[in-house]
């Protein structure tokens, strides 16, 4: 929406041909912005959803993710989260924007971290090293997101003593996210021990029998425990992503 739409639908709203509930049902609805050409930048996600547009940087090329950064810092994100990138990209991007970039998660960050805003505290726990990369993706998601989080890493069902001695920081969590590959058990494991929801995320981690992913993936969605839900394989930014929504409820 354009600066003299929205001041004409200020001025409709003043003096009482449009309603308050109908302005807003506008910006809700404001169209994305097409002056790139290769992708329709939509600035007011965050207005419908809460959160504003990430950038899925698979398959773009920099030149394409500079660009949708900078037109939505433009507009005025304070923060822009990048998926899904590696090395040589981050450097090219990080010569262009002024971007962080996590090389374990794959992830580039445009501005600050914000301060903590959800009511509690999101638990990421990792089944084992291996499993860093997608719990660091979920981690840093929600950390951009505005909530606070610990990590819990290689804390695996091959070692259950090291996952019950953090009991206390599991149960005062307001949502876990568990990954884990091989069995995919971790998440079934806290799940019978939190009273919180729990975020299931499949990991491509294991040997042949893993299947890149689905024996994790099958054990998560059969798992016995209540309150268990599951993302796709290898989907931290998923898991992060619902846990932050989690963990707004109610702020």
């Amino acid at each position: 929406m354009r600066q003299d739409e929205i001041l004409r639908l200020c001025e409709a709203l003043r003096d009482g041909t449009v309603t308050p509930q109908e302005a807003l049902l506008r910006f809700r609805m404001d169209p994305y912005e097409d002056d790139l050409g290769y992708a329709k930048v939509d600035h007011h996600r965050a207005m419908r959803q809460g959160i504003a547009e990430v950038i899925y940087g698979a398959g773009k090329t920099p030149e394409q993710i500079a660009g949708i950064a900078e037109a939505m810092v433009a507009r005025g994100q304070k923060n822009v989260l990048i998926t899904r990138i590696d090395q040589p990209c981050a450097d090219w991007l990080t010569q262009r924007i002024a971007m962080t970039y996590y090389p374990i998660a794959r992830i580039g960050i445009v501005g600050e971290m914000p301060a903590p805003q959800g009511t509690g505290t999101i638990v990421v726990a990792t089944g084992g090293t291996s499993d860093m990369p997608v719990s660091e993706e979920a981690a840093l998601t929600a950390e951009v997101l505005g909530n606070r989080v610990v990590r819990l890493y290689d804390v695996g069902v091959a070692g259950l003593h090291r996952l019950l001695s953090r009991l206390d920081v599991l149960m005062q969590a307001k949502v876990i996210v568990a990954v884990a590959g091989m069995e995919g058990a971790l998440a079934s494991v806290i799940g019978g021990l939190v009273d919180c929801p729990v975020i299931a995320v499949p990991t491509s981690v294991g040997y042949g029998a893993n299947f890149q992913g689905l024996s994790a993936l099958l054990s998560m969605l059969n798992s016995c425990a209540s309150g268990v839900s599951v993302v796709n394989i290898d989907n931290g930014f998923g898991a992060g992503y619902l846990a932050s929504m989690i963990n707004h409820i109610g702020g």
